[in-house]
């Protein structure tokens, strides 16, 4: 008997079901500890070993959890838009800086390369069996990787960066596994990741990218991924520096099995280059998405890797989706061609407006940050009232409880809808929100 829930069964395989109904239902709780395998076998009357064949069934399946002496407990309940619910309703007349999207004012008209791409389908009817990957995107998004110095290794193409990532994922780690992750850091990653079964451990990000001694020190401590924002990392806008990219390849060589993700989903919206970790580990994976610079709603992002990666990635897309529509895939490759979306201006109009509201902020002794991309962190001494404070002045920000692990608390700003005669406002409500306290750095 646990608690008021008797475990049952003969076989390992209906032992292990019946703990799976159980927190399924809810009588077994998160954290909740498990007989010891002996005292289970023996209420049971089976063999130790039968007990032991199913925790590890439930373990695999990412149920439970053994640490040692310590024991078997139940896992806590995996998140998967748990970070969702920290929005921030936004009344009829506040101004929302809260949403993460790319101005639409900077987005390409996707009219006419979808027109182009249908054509060409008319004439050359994409079927099934045909190659996945449009020849010319390959060609062209080939050469994009090439002159940023990623490593060469094949493609595939996923619908989004957060595809691609869960992709690679699955297709190395299994439940249970360790993966490190930024924080602060984008909240559907710190969702999606205890969703597949695996562990977050946190690593500490400042301007110039995770901080060498945090990944070091997660991945000592048995972490068998990592995952990195290059660039326009949300919610903070670090990108990794050159000197930031030395000292993590370094780390790297260390931990030569640890799978390496890189995200690079600001590629077309910042002009700091880029500085790839790839190369130094025997899997890794480098994904790039089209979606912050031509609009969310084209849902494909290209995949490089080694080769081991992208087979198995490619294999099981093969069993599910099949391929991302060759439509959208020629509608892509048309915008590249015409030359859509003016990488340097955009850029450009993105940096003037952090730097307006970094510099706003500063001038009235708060600090802020946000080195390229289209987010600013700005870290409080109180989240939830600031937040709070914000909405009651006519201000709807994100609050930073969607991004971290244990970070200290902050609030994200998305400048990129912000006009000029909006800045000093804004700078000016969110010191007033911040109250006397000092700011704190997000380090």
């Amino acid at each position: 008997m646990l608690g008021e829930y008797p475990i049952s069964g003969r076989r390992a395989a209906d032992i292990s079901a019946s703990i799976e109904r159980a927190v399924g239902a809810g009588e077994l709780r998160p954290g909740q500890l498990l007989p010891p395998m002996r005292e289970l076998a023996e209420r049971l009357g089976v063999n130790p070993n039968t007990v032991a064949a199913a925790y590890r069934t439930l373990r695999e399946r990412g149920v439970i959890e053994t640490a040692g002496r310590r024991g078997s407990r139940v896992r806590p309940a995996p998140a998967t838009t748990g970070r969702e619910h920290f929005r921030v309703e936004v009344p009829e007349g506040v101004r929302d800086v809260a949403q993460g999207n790319p101005d639409p004012a900077l987005l390409p008209p996707l009219a006419g390369a979808f027109a182009a791409a249908a054509e060409e389908g008319d004439r050359a009817p994409v079927l099934y069996g045909d190659t996945p990957l449009e020849p010319e995107l390959a060609r062209i998004a080939r050469a994009g990787l090439d002159a940023d110095g990623v490593p060469d290794g094949p493609l595939a193409v996923v619908s989004g960066a957060l595809d691609g990532v869960e992709r690679v994922l699955a297709a190395h780690l299994k439940p249970g596994d360790t993966v490190a992750v930024e924080d602060p850091g984008w909240g559907r990653t710190l969702d999606l990741v205890p969703a597949l079964g695996l562990r977050t451990v946190p690593v500490g990000v400042d301007d110039e990218g995770p901080r060498a001694q945090d990944v070091r020190g997660a991945l000592e401590a048995g972490a068998r991924a990592l995952i990195v924002t290059d660039r326009a990392q949300n919610p903070t806008g670090a990108a990794v520096s050159a000197a930031r990219a030395r000292a993590l390849r370094a780390v790297l060589r260390e931990h030569p099995e640890v799978l390496l993700i890189e995200d690079d989903h600001g590629h077309g919206i910042v002009d700091v280059p880029l500085h790839p970790l790839a190369g130094v580990t025997r899997h890794w994976a480098f994904v790039r998405s089209a979606a912050k610079a031509y609009g969310p709603d084209l849902r494909l992002a290209v995949l490089t890797g080694d080769a081991v990666t992208v087979d198995r990635v490619g294999g099981r897309h093969r069993l599910g989706p099949g391929w991302v529509s060759r439509l959208m895939q020629r509608a892509l490759v048309r915008l590249w061609a015409d030359g859509a979306v003016d990488t340097a201006e955009v850029a450009a109009s993105y940096g003037r407006r952090r730097d307006a509201l970094i510099g706003a902020l500063e001038r009235r002794g708060v600090a802020a940050y946000g080195r390229s991309g289209m987010n600013v962190w700005v870290p409080v001494p109180d989240e939830t009232g600031a937040v709070a404070r914000l909405l009651h002045a006519g201000w709807a920000v994100a609050p930073g409880a969607r991004f971290r692990l244990s970070a200290p608390p902050g609030i994200r700003v998305t400048v990129s809808t912000l006009a000029r005669d909006e800045i000093e406002a804004l700078a000016d409500a969110i010191a007033a929100a911040l109250g006397p306290a000092p700011a704190r750095s997000y380090d």
